[in-house]
């Protein structure tokens, strides 16, 4: 499989409904740096406690 992105062969692969996208270190690293830095993720973070213990 090659990276969605570039030629690179994948080394990573995402399924959503069926559907299966390659990504290559370099694009999937660049991907995780997006997320981190996104609204969405700051609000899950927000809601979900990783540090938390019971």
């Amino acid at each position: 499989m090659q990276c969605h992105y570039c030629d690179d062969d994948a080394v990573y692969a995402a399924e959503s409904d069926g559907i299966k996208v390659g990504l290559c270190e370099q694009h999937f690293q660049e991907r995780l740096e997006e997320l981190a830095e996104s609204d969405a993720f700051k609000r899950i973070k927000d809601q979900v406690d990783v540090n938390r213990r019971e």
